[in-house]
């Protein structure tokens, strides 16, 4: 173990002041968090809590439908990232319409989808186009391919999101946040340094032991002094203009508008939606989708999950009826989930 991991590791270990909470809003933090056991080395006053940067986890269930009725009624392959199929709609899911005769295909990328469109001509063609600005700009090229070449029988369902105005509507639920490396690749660090204007905290972490012990301690090092605060602990990824053509790309293409977050409601401008003059490539113009409010799971608690208002063990379902093999909710479908993190690493199933 290096000096610097000692250093930190030191620092959260002998933290003896209030209760702190901190939330590591990304879903690879959370699972990376489980598997290096960094838990294990926090203190009681210390309190992790994982907040909601799962993409799949925080798309509503109204979308689910909405992709159904594409699949199911209007006859168009739908091309998924792998955990959306299992996500529950109101009724079923993906993967049960397709188990009907639906035409879903798992791909990697809108690109990915957009090649399938042109080699089936024959074929509409829609990508669920879900995540945050991570995987936002390679939507965008997507629909820029397909406009270049023509490409007619492609289309996109929007649930893009952006980060900044969530941690504005989770207010309240930390005293600081551990900001998802991933996004802030593509950001930049400037909306973060804006929020501490406002009161709002944190520290952008890589995905390393190093890195995330370094940023737990800085993170309670800051606090610990009472002074407004923001830390980029992953300068070798992180810049403070963050990409550029990504940006431009994403700002070219899309627009902001509300969006809908499982958990958290409608919170404004936080979406992204294809500009008019991209409204050939919106699904839900192209094929007349009606307005859908989904039907949650009332036993299923991921939306208090995702606030950070009970950890995934205090859902009455967890472990029990809702399982990796047979999830009732989101956050136990998707990898990123923190349900599946919980599940994985640190819950034993009774033998009752």
């Amino acid at each position: 173990m290096s000096n610097s991991m000692l250093e930190a590791r030191n620092i959260i270990e002998s933290y003896d002041g209030d209760e702190l909470r901190i939330m590591e809003v990304c879903g690879t933090h959370t699972h990376e968090i489980f598997r290096l056991g960094v838990r294990n080395i926090l203190p009681s006053n210390i309190k992790l809590i994982s907040g909601p940067g799962c993409p799949v986890c925080v798309t509503p269930v109204g979308f689910i439908d909405e992709a159904l009725i594409l699949a199911l009624e209007k006859n168009v392959t739908t091309c998924t990232f792998g955990d959306l199929i299992r996500v529950p709609g109101s009724e079923q899911s993906l993967a049960t319409a397709r188990s009907k005769g639906a035409k879903v295909q798992i791909v990697y990328s809108a690109l990915d989808a957009l090649e399938y469109a042109e080699k089936h001509p024959d074929e509409e063609v829609c990508f669920l186009a879900v995540g945050f600005e991570t995987t936002t700009p390679s939507a965008c090229m997507a629909v820029t391919k397909a406009k270049k070449s023509g490409i007619s029988n492609f289309s996109l369902l929007t649930a893009n999101k952006t980060m900044t105005n969530a941690y504005r509507a989770l207010v309240g639920s930390a005293d600081a946040f551990i900001y998802p490396g991933h996004v802030n690749a593509i950001t930049g660090t400037e909306s973060c340094e804006k929020l501490v204007e406002e009161g709002i905290y944190g520290v952008i972490a890589g995905f390393t032991a190093s890195e995330l012990l370094t940023a737990i301690a800085v993170t309670i090092t800051r606090l610990k002094e009472g002074k407004p605060f923001f830390e980029n602990c992953y300068p070798r990824v992180v810049s403070r203009e963050g990409s550029i053509p990504g940006k431009r790309m994403m700002s070219e293409i899309m627009e902001a508008c509300d969006s809908e977050w499982r958990g958290l409601g409608v919170i404004p401008e936080s979406g992204l939606r294809l500009r008019e003059e991209y409204a050939e490539f919106d699904a839900r113009k192209k094929f007349e989708l009606p307005s859908i409010e989904g039907r949650s799971n009332p036993a299923c608690r991921c939306g208090d999950v995702l606030q950070g208002k009970c950890t995934p063990e205090q859902c009455k379902v967890f472990g029990k009826l809702c399982t990796p093999q047979h999830p009732i909710g989101a956050c136990m479908v998707s990898n990123e989930g923190a349900c599946s993190a919980y599940y994985q690493y640190q819950y034993l199933p009774s033998d009752s």
